[in-house]
């Protein structure tokens, strides 16, 4: 991180904002009284959990607000000596990616899929500045955000990039015009730990070579520490907090912001200790110690490349899975743990035998490889899974209700009566009441939302739960709920879990056993406190290594900077 000159101008002044959302009971306030600058060099996060503002803020700055929905009340946007908030479209289209240019969540779907990677960074370029040597400085760009061949890359397709290239072109492509501030809207949040931290890297190196401002958007306290200089915290559409980043790590004032901050999980917290934290106090304290597992599996592999369609063979070799074996008992959770595509949901999938797989899988003394579609059926009431996206794992045009009671009504279970009592007492066993049950799924909240798909997941009594990246699109304080109800439920019920996850930090909370997986492969496997506290594998110390720390003198110390 680097000190702007206090005594600089800023570069951008945003003054009172305010932006009303129109509903069909009338204008609703969703920015109030929002204002901050920023000078030459700095980097200021704004950060709040989903819902406080954060994105309506910069695409009030960037001039996108949806004009049906949103509109800018009051207030100024100063850029230099303009008001963007009095500048037209077409003056405002000259602004975008030459003097302010944005990165978004998601580039997989900020880029264009039709359009190769060099045709989309040579259409900015040439829009503003008017250069012959638009190829050339594509080329340049991609060098300087770390893609190795870009002449090889400017001719391939946003689907053949990984996520972390995907974001790095974003990145080139914001940076291709030498903009004057860079705004970057949880630019990490969908990436591996380690791509994560090589992108926090390069946008600080970027900044220091280019000179550019970046205001970065983010829920993840973490990466506030690693990245700002200054930080606003926001809350329900205003600034609750707004400090320098050393004095509001130090001494938080407000309690919205204490809470997030505790909110963290932090690597190492858990040390000594070989379970879960309790978090139930209706759990009974001593359990029949188990002496055959829920799940065996022996020697699986699971591969894309022998199928016969097309889609089979193009698959990458990165989802196939060869030759791992794990146990789980009743009552205890399995971390698997590694990178996007090394193989965890694929063994997710494969041990409920949602896909082929060779090997021996026994789930509940069963041989699932052994048995027929028919024969599975009443063993899948046995295991169940839920989903990274809440959202997308509902129908939208089904009643909380009737999700949560279609398994049952699928297994024949209860008559229509029993079936509803039991929603019921699922609901409130979720935290939520059970009137929920006559509501949708978009009128929740995300973490609302994955309450009601583990109600859903508990509905046939399952003794085995797979949760592939279960809270990982929650914030920082919803995901710390929705892990101590998982912990609870399994207290209660005696579940037992196959946690997959990518954040090193959750799987040490929620782990009795932990398995590291890399290229399809489980490089290393043991108790937790074995692979937390005297970890083997280079790599597993490469992920430990890269989860960010909410504390910023960590990051000033090693940048020998304590500002």
């Amino acid at each position: 991180m680097t000190e702007a000159n206090g005594s600089e101008n800023p570069v951008l002044r945003v003054e009172n904002l305010c932006v009303d959302a129109r509903t069909p009971e009338g204008l609703k306030r969703v920015l109030d009284d929002i204002s901050f600058d920023i000078k030459p060099g700095e980097t200021l996060c704004l950060a709040g959990e989903s819902g406080s503002g954060k994105s309506v803020t910069s695409l009030s700055i960037m001039g996108l607000l949806p004009k049906a929905s949103l509109r800018v009340a009051s207030g100024n946007i100063i850029l230099g000596d303009q008001d963007l908030t009095r500048l037209s479209n077409s003056q405002m289209r000259h602004i975008r990616g030459g003097e302010i240019a944005m990165i978004f969540q998601e580039p997989m779907t900020s880029l264009n899929p039709v359009m190769s990677i060099g045709a989309q960074l040579t259409e900015a370029i040439r829009e503003h500045q008017q250069s012959d040597n638009a190829d050339t400085i594509a080329r340049q760009m991609l060098e300087a955000v770390q893609i190795a061949d870009p002449a090889r890359r400017l001719t391939q397709y946003p689907h053949e990039l990984s996520g972390g290239m995907r974001q790095r072109v974003m990145i080139a492509m914001a940076l291709s015009c030498r903009p004057k501030v860079l705004i970057a809207d949880e630019p990490t949040t969908a990436l591996d730990v380690t791509v994560q931290a090589q992108i926090l890297k390069l946008m600080r190196e970027l900044k220091g070579e280019f000179g550019t401002s970046i205001v970065m958007i983010t829920h993840d306290m973490g990466v506030v520490a690693e990245m700002a200089d200054r930080v606003a915290i926001m809350q329900h559409g205003r600034i609750v907090e707004q400090r320098a980043s050393l004095d509001l790590f130090a001494n938080p004032s407000e309690p919205y912001t204490r809470t997030l901050l505790s909110a963290v999980p932090r690597l190492g917290a858990f040390a000594g200790t070989d379970g879960p934290p309790r978090v139930s106090t209706n759990a009974p304290q001593t359990k029949e110690q188990a002496t055959a597992p829920i799940l065996n599996v022996q020697d699986m592999s699971v591969s894309y490349g022998k199928g016969s369609g097309m889609l089979f063979r193009r698959q990458a070799p990165s989802a196939t899975v060869r030759n791992i074996s794990f146990q789980i008992m009743p009552g205890e959770t399995m971390g698997l743990v590694g990178e996007s595509g090394s193989g965890k949901s694929t063994t997710g999938k494969a041990v409920l035998g949602l896909i082929p797989f060779s090997g021996s899988v026994e789930l509940d003394g069963y041989d699932i490889s052994r048995l027929s579609h028919h024969e599975m059926r009443p063993v899948r009431r046995s295991a169940q899974m839920i989903f990274q996206d809440p959202y997308a794992s509902l129908d939208p045009r089904m009643s909380v209700g009737k999700a949560i009671a279609e398994p049952m009504t699928i297994h024949g279970i209860g008559t229509a009566a029993e079936r509803r009592e039991r929603v019921a007492d699922l609901l409130r066993r979720v935290g939520l009441t059970p009137d929920a049950a006559t509501r949708y799924p978009h009128e929740f909240s995300g973490g609302q939302r994955q309450r009601i798909c583990i109600a859903r997941a508990l509905a046939l009594e399952p003794k085995l739960i797979v949760a592939d990246e279960s809270v990982a699109a929650l914030d920082v304080s919803v995901r710390a709920q929705v892990l101590d109800l998982m912990l609870e439920l399994q207290e209660t019920m005696g579940l037992a879990y196959l946690f997959i996850s990518h954040d090193m930090a959750v799987i040490e909370r929620m782990s009795h056993k932990v398995a590291v997986m890399r290229g399809g492969e489980i490089v290393e496997a043991g108790t937790r406190r074995e692979i937390f506290e005297n970890p083997r594998d280079d790599y597993t110390k490469a992920l430990m290594q890269a989860v960010p720390v909410p504390d910023p003198t960590v990051y000033r110390r090693s940048a020998g900077s304590l500002g």
